[in-house]
């Protein structure tokens, strides 16, 4: 879980240098207006947001992988990682793409979840090994296989690894939620 109050608080508009700006700018206008709080904290060093931009943008925009998978992964990791942040914003874009309160639900129980289809149990189960051992074992390979091709495949695992990435940072520098983002109390524990 995330300190009480942030480590490394975001960076007020006001004391945006022109690298900052620069960057912070777009993600304003994308955000109606409003720097989520992961920028926002980021740009506290903007040579390091600038260049992760980059990969996140390609993992959350541009992968080869179905968003609703991507989602799945992403909310499984959330979990995994006790990311309140993290796990809440995507929530709601999970909501967004229409992934039903059962499926998202069923990311915190995990691949042995009761009423999860093929794919979404090897996907959440991929997502626990990497959590686990840093690895997809054999059998869960060999099974993606067959519903993945390898850019899939190689997205999935770079998906599961930027998410591990994000909530490390967000847990570690206590980013706080956005306003309106839920959290953990909207799913509670099983």
């Amino acid at each position: 879980m995330s300190p009480k109050t942030p480590r490394i608080p975001p960076l007020p508009e006001a004391e945006w240098d022109d690298e900052a700006r620069e960057v912070l700018t777009p993600l304003a206008r994308i955000g109606g207006g409003r720097v989520l709080n992961i920028f926002s904290t980021l740009a506290r060093h903007p040579k390091l947001l600038r260049r992760w931009l980059v990969f996140a943008n390609h993992v959350l925009g541009k992968s080869t992988l179905p968003a609703r998978a991507r989602e799945l992964l992403i909310l499984r990791t959330g979990w995994l990682c006790r990311s309140e942040y993290e796990w809440g914003q995507h929530l709601l874009i999970a909501r967004a793409l229409g992934l039903d309160e059962e499926s998202i639900a069923r990311t915190r129980v995990g691949p042995d979840a009761k009423g999860l289809s093929v794919q979404d149990a090897l996907l959440l189960r991929a997502a626990d090994e990497l959590h686990q051992s840093a690895r997809i074992s054999d059998a869960t390979w060999r099974a993606l296989g067959a519903h993945f091709d390898t850019k899939q495949c190689m997205d999935l695992v770079f998906t599961v690894g930027q998410y591990h990435l994000v909530a490390m940072a967000l847990n570690s520098f206590g980013v706080e939620r956005d306003p309106g983002v839920p959290g953990f109390e909207s799913h509670p524990d099983d």
